[in-house]
């Protein structure tokens, strides 16, 4: 009679644990569940690049003790200063933009975008026939592959306004702005961006680099037709400068920008160490469909060199605007393929919305290389949500690097928003 008692007894405590599993199962880590989009291909990349075109500052330049940072040929054009020099070797640390993509190509990189600044004494005349620009573009041109893209663009550098200050990058145009002429503030870069030509075949797109939340005149300024341009922000910068605050800011403007990375070197070395990235969500990696997913917001950025994210919200993919609907269902896949490296383990995931309000959370109960969780949220009169993930040991960087330096309590990713409206 015990025995039959007990056999009863492990019957329904199977039969809970398969309920419970069963219902639990879109939550669990490791579950397989339907990947979202997959017809996506995920790339990575580098959206912020200095080459020897940018040669007011740089690893090229041998610092003296009492050298500025830059001197003014005239009062539109960047040079160094006298008592800076040109080391020796300067090809080996700054190097032509074709040196760049090589060492992209070297260091697994899928796609790299050169974007000097416009200000620099070499690229006056600004006009679309001035033989740098000519040259960066067909370099860029030169190194691009089937398994590689090289683009071009250039830093809209506004640093003393009036009208607002702050650094863009536009890439794919046909011509450029110099910021330090007279009368070229960003009220001016905005509708120039709006008639803007596109060089190769694709869209013109453009990003907010490195933004504090005053920058751009605080955000102001914008229209439909130029938040369908700058698509996306810098959330992470020179591999270790997180601008967390100015893309919430940005975000409750009204900018539909999604998160890139842009290592914004000005050499060659950080090419090899910086292990933030870029993704872009694109079908091929070629420069229309690279700048296509720019344009559409398929982005994030991450401090791990090769971690997979994707999510869908209500069957429709990030970086996405949704129609007003009661509920919102997510879908959200995370993968690390280092499966031997324990801190690449994933170990939470958040679902925040507008101002910064975390909406819903996932600790990851057993921290995986894959997590893959559905949660479904209220319309609670959002106007924006993205995601933000967590892993064991706070990213690829190197320990004591900068104000980024691995750390588990913060998020070492963070995903394209998706927008509720019209």
């Amino acid at each position: 009679m015990m025995i039959f008692q007990m056999s009863r007894y492990t019957c329904r405590m199977l039969f809970a644990g398969f309920i419970v599993l069963f219902f639990a199962w879109p939550l669990c880590s490791g579950a397989q569940g339907n990947l979202p989009f997959q017809e996506f291909n995920i790339y990575t990349g580098s959206t912020h690049a200095h080459t020897i075109l940018t040669m007011s500052h740089g690893e090229h330049l041998q610092r003296e003790p009492d050298a500025k940072k830059f001197m003014l040929v005239d009062s539109n054009h960047l040079n160094r200063p006298s008592n800076m020099q040109m080391k020796k070797d300067w090809q080996a640390v700054q190097g032509l933009p074709s040196m760049h993509y090589e060492a992209a190509k070297k260091n697994r990189y899928d796609f790299y975008v050169c974007t000097d600044h416009s200000q620099e004494e070499c690229f006056f005349p600004n006009e679309p026939f001035n033989t740098a620009w000519i040259v960066s573009h067909k370099q860029a041109e030169l190194a691009s592959t089937n398994g590689f893209v090289g683009l071009v663009g250039y830093e809209h550098s506004e640093n003393d306004g009036p009208g607002g200050k702050g650094h863009i990058n536009v890439i794919n145009t046909v011509g450029y702005l110099n910021a330090l002429e007279p009368g070229v503030d960003i009220k001016k870069l905005y509708a120039w961006l709006k008639q803007a030509a596109p060089y190769v075949d694709g869209p013109v797109v453009a990003s907010f680099n490195h933004p504090s939340p005053t920058q751009y005149d605080s955000f102001s300024g914008r229209d439909e037709a130029i938040t369908d341009i700058i698509t996306m922000l810098e959330v992470i910068n020179s591999n270790k400068n997180i601008h967390y605050e100015g893309f919430l800011a940005a975000l409750d403007k009204g900018w539909k920008v999604a998160p890139v990375c842009g290592n914004d070197n000005h050499g060659l070395s950080a090419i090899g160490k910086h292990k933030s990235r870029t993704f872009v969500l694109a079908k091929n990696n070629t420069q229309k469909e690279i700048l296509e997913a720019m344009k559409n917001r398929r982005t994030y950025a991450s401090l791990e060199e090769n971690i997979q994210c994707r999510y869908s919200v209500n069957d429709q993919i990030m970086g996405s605007t949704l129609g007003s609907k009661p509920k919102f269902h997510f879908n959200i896949h995370i993968t690390d393929p280092d499966i031997n490296v324990a801190a690449d383990k994933i170990t939470r995931i958040d679902i925040v919305a507008n101002g910064g309000k975390t909406v819903a959370s996932y600790e990851v109960p057993v921290p995986a290389h894959e997590v893959h969780w559905q949660p479904e949220i209220k319309n609670e009169g959002y106007a924006y949500f993205f995601v933000r993930v967590w892993n064991a040991g706070g990213g690829d960087l190197e320990p004591a690097v900068g104000k980024a330096s691995p750390n588990a309590s913060q998020p070492i990713a963070w995903l394209a928003p998706v927008w509720i409206g019209p």
